[in-house]
């Protein structure tokens, strides 16, 4: 009897890739996975169209992903071009009103567009929208404390209201939402006026409210390290309750994504996991393989389950 030739060995580590997603796919077909587009991910040429990939794989698998972005890099560039000098408190972007003229067109004009022809280049599949279309993202101001004391930061939104009837159109259409974080005003007497709002807190409201699966974030770092500086072991898994102790210790920039988390798991969410965008397939990584690469966090009830 002849021997299997070495070609057939080659394909067998894919095989076993494939077999290692299977239970996955399984229990997530047609579930619903917001993911937070950010970070290194939305600069670098080759990282951006592995995401892209990733999330059309995710879509053909028969899962539901939507895309939460922001911009923070582009809205930086831009505002030096128009002479307006960024600014960050509690780890939000000051935004005045000439401000959010420029982070309405770069989020809306430019980061939405060139994400969604990314995805598009794999079918008529990604359609773009704002938190303002269709009242999706309704936000009233929000004043983040600092040393104890309340804070204006111009045009910064603390989300109120999700009407998720835009995107589940798009979801049973079977197309891909891609979402800016901004928001139209609450108060009706604003005629006109919208907010920006911080694209974790953005993604952790829409998981939430449209009972997604899981919520991921994109980051810059490996996870939530177990005790930055002095280590980069990077906690795999943890529960709402600890992470919720946690949040006090943790760098300004990385509050609101773990917050994002803390939110989605608390509302109904069954995992919110932060990963690193600097690895290309890093969704796919996470999600497809036993290992995983960033931090899960799960409900308090389910701290002990298998993912």
């Amino acid at each position: 009897m002849n021997q299997p030739t070495a070609r057939k060995h080659t394909a067998l580590p894919k095989a076993q890739t494939l077999i290692e997603a299977l239970p996955w796919l399984t229990r997530h077909r047609g579930k619903t996975v917001v993911i937070k587009f950010g970070g290194n991910a939305m600069v670098d040429e080759e990282l951006k169209a592995a995401f892209a990939q990733d999330v059309v794989f995710l879509h053909h698998a028969g899962l539901k992903p939507v895309v939460v972005h922001g911009g923070g890099p582009q809205i930086s560039k831009a505002l030096d071009r128009h002479g307006i000098v960024s600014e960050f408190k509690a780890g939000l972007r000051v935004t005045t009103e000439d401000a959010m003229d420029v982070v309405r067109m770069v989020l809306a004009g430019q980061v939405q567009r060139e994400l969604v022809g990314l995805l598009n280049r794999h079918g008529p599949l990604a359609v773009g929208l704002t938190g303002e279309d269709a009242h999706t993202m309704t936000a009233t101001k929000h004043q983040p404390r600092v040393d104890g004391e309340l804070v204006d930061i111009g045009r910064v939104g603390e989300i109120t209201e999700i009407d998720t009837g835009a995107i589940e159109a798009l979801l049973a259409d079977d197309r891909i939402p891609v979402v800016s974080s901004i928001a139209r005003s609450q108060d009706d007497g604003d005629k006109g006026h919208v907010y920006n709002v911080n694209a974790d807190t953005a993604a952790a409201a829409l998981a939430a409210a449209l009972d997604a699966e899981t919520l991921m974030v994109l980051t810059d770092v490996e996870g939530l390290y177990e005790d930055w500086p002095n280590s980069d072991e990077v906690i795999s898994k943890i529960s709402a309750s600890a992470l919720e102790k946690l949040l006090p210790e943790l760098a300004s920039g990385m509050v609101p994504k773990m917050e994002g988390c803390l939110h989605a798991v608390r509302n109904g969410v069954h995992t919110a996991r932060v990963i690193d965008g600097r690895v290309q397939h890093s969704i796919l990584l996470e999600i497809f393989t036993d290992e995983g690469i960033g931090t899960m966090v799960v409900p308090d009830e389910a701290e002990g389950a298998t993912t």
